[in-house]
């Protein structure tokens, strides 16, 4: 009897990622009927629904996200087991996916990736940005690149380099509103705010008199997402406090201002390169994260 449990796996995990048959079958180079026959017979012989079916597109069912993580790992077993007898040794290759958020992966990652999938050709890299926390591991996500505490530690993590925040405004917002002096002096302010959940860095940290407090800041403009404020401020709409990545360029050029430097609060934490347990030891994401390491060693914005 032909056991066909891993070619199952390997068109679910198309259809999962791709979302929807269509596109899976166009990234498998088959046809969309096969890929719709493969799920329906995937589906009959477990007993459970992976999919939820719309006329757009398709979505994980919480049986489907259970199942896709152990796909992921067997897969990438496989790939790392040929890898290891090929000649050469485990040479990194296959699907490489990265979730970042959107800031930061647009500003400091994506101009990364041309070097590194220089490097490994064999590489194929999936890149997600979001600002929103995902499961790295129920969402197959091979590399996580995060920014400032980490809670969970049920993975691996790799620290890149420190992580400060900066407060700033423009030069067109300071010669309207004034340059305030004192932290207090912000509650006149119009002050960029997150939305939850990242809601709790609208708490500004300071240190007044040798002692740390924070300040809740308010304003006339929420958000989700990082790029939203570096817009909004440059924009002249208000202060913001972002992460020097954005910050000390603009600080350079002149586009904008830096604000309460005497007060300014040193920050803990840092930007991680995380990934799941069983991920480490592939070639491709043991290659991605050493790479990560050694160009954020001295970061591109401290200079």
């Amino acid at each position: 009897m032909k056991d066909e449990r891993l070619l199952e796996m390997q068109v679910f995990k198309a259809v999962a990622e791709h979302g929807g048959f269509t596109a899976a079958a166009q990234a498998l180079e088959t046809g969309q009927p096969f890929v719709s026959r493969t799920m329906t017979n995937l589906e009959r012989r477990l007993g459970v629904a992976l999919l939820r079916r719309s006329t757009r597109q398709v979505s994980l069912t919480e049986e489907g996200k259970i199942f896709l993580a152990s796909c992921n790992r067997i897969l990438g077993e496989i790939d790392l087991a040929e890898g290891q007898v090929a000649p050469g040794g485990a040479a990194a290759s296959g699907d490489l996916r990265i979730t970042a958020a959107t800031s930061f992966g647009m500003d400091q990652v994506v101009p990364l990736l041309p070097q590194f999938m220089a490097q490994y050709p064999n590489v194929k890299v999936r890149l997600s940005l979001s600002d929103t926390l995902v499961d790295i591991i129920g969402s197959g996500f091979d590399v996580a690149i995060r920014m400032g505490h980490l809670q969970d530690s049920m993975l691996l993590s790799r620290k890149l380099c420190h992580l400060q925040r900066v407060i700033v405004a423009s030069p067109a917002y300071i010669a309207r509103h004034g340059k305030p002096e004192l932290p207090s002096d912000l509650l006149r302010h119009n002050c960029l705010q997150w939305e939850a959940p990242m809601d709790h860095l609208n708490q500004w940290p300071f240190i007044i008199d040798g002692q740390r407090s924070s300040l809740e800041i308010k304003g006339n403009f929420r958000f989700t997402s990082g790029m939203s404020s570096v817009e909004m401020v440059l924009a002249g709409v208000g202060i913001t406090r972002m992460a020097e990545h954005f910050a000390l360029p603009a600080i350079r050029s002149g586009k904008l201002v830096p604000l309460l430097r005497p007060f300014q609060a040193p920050d803990d934490t840092a930007i991680y390169a995380v990934y799941a347990k069983d991920r480490h030891v592939h070639p491709r994401v043991r290659g991605f994260v050493n790479f990560l390491v050694d160009r954020f060693a001295n970061p591109p914005w401290a200079s």
